[in-house]
């Protein structure tokens, strides 16, 4: 069943004509994702790999193509119109990979948001997969720049604010036979569309995920908060992993989200929620795998 995205959902990308847009189009198209659409202003009525319609407005594609998912691969001064395009339009879901949007047009897309039926992942994030049946996982749905090959279907959920950490949980469940359901890289900027919570809900309510990997990052209070409802309502068992155990204190670390304020937000608070809600804690990257192995 999966979450969010299947192998039939149809898929428009916003920026398909760019030069990274159009290169993670074509790796989606190769995975086997119903790419129906792209869209960029000033050139509607093209082709994208002699396949892909391309439309001057998110509403045109949309009219003609039914597509329900935008990927959003438009240059940062511009992608929260783009976002804010497909809102309007009636998306139902979005995923923005463009990295450096700038805060002030997030909340813009934040405010617009509110009392809609879109959900955005990202921004500043790796995408969805849910693995397909095919060779390598080929056949699911792709959304995004994770490496399709990695994947494999199977009955693990993974969530993650980290890109590459997604792709090793990822690897290391492939690995060890357990695969995937989907895989969601909600990613790390202040100001996302969705929460580690979001996520754990709907791998709870999922009967393809039998158990889930979460994987966080020093700043904020996003994993405690998936960590107090999992305690009381997941019923699935769940191994996580906190990045930026030896950041040096007052030192801001990768994602624009990892800042630790006022005591909050450290790994250690962290882990210790987690531990005390019943989850799994791995201590290294590396052991992310075998971690939820030793659980189940």
């Amino acid at each position: 069943m999966s979450i969010l995205v299947k192998p039939e959902t149809k898929v428009l990308i916003q920026g398909i004509t760019g030069g990274f847009g159009g290169t993670h189009a074509k790796l989606s198209l190769d995975y086997g994702t119903k790419v129906v659409a792209g869209v960029t202003p000033g050139k509607g009525g093209q082709t994208f790999e002699s396949q892909v319609p391309i439309f001057d407005t998110v509403e045109d594609a949309l009219t003609e193509t039914g597509a329900t998912v935008s990927a959003i691969f438009v240059p940062p001064p511009f992608a929260g119109d783009a976002i804010m395009e497909s809102v309007d339009a009636g998306i139902e879901l979005i995923v923005a990979i463009t990295e450096g949007i700038p805060v002030a047009d997030m909340m813009r897309v934040r405010s617009m948001m509110e009392g809609t039926n879109c959900r955005l992942i990202g921004p500043n994030c790796p995408g969805v997969v849910t693995p397909g049946t095919g060779p390598e996982s080929s056949g699911g749905c792709r959304i995004g720049i994770s490496p399709g090959y990695i994947h494999k279907k199977g009955s693990v959920g993974v969530v993650s604010r980290s890109g590459t950490l997604t792709y090793e949980a990822v690897w290391q469940t492939t690995q060890l036979g357990l695969g995937q359901s989907t895989c969601v890289g909600i990613g790390g900027d202040p100001i996302n569309g969705t929460s580690h919570l979001d996520v754990l809900k709907l791998f709870n309510d999922d009967p393809e995920t039998e158990s889930i990997i979460m994987i966080g990052e020093i700043g904020g209070t996003a994993e405690e908060e998936a960590a107090e409802w999992a305690k009381d309502h997941c019923d699935k068992p769940i191994a996580a992993f906190i990045a930026g155990a030896t950041a040096p204190p007052g030192r801001r670390m990768g994602h624009a989200g990892a800042i630790i304020s006022g005591g909050k937000g450290t790994a250690n608070a962290k882990k210790t929620a987690l531990k005390e809600a019943g989850i799994a804690v791995a201590e290294t990257p590396s052991e992310m795998g075998t971690t939820l192995a030793s659980i189940l």
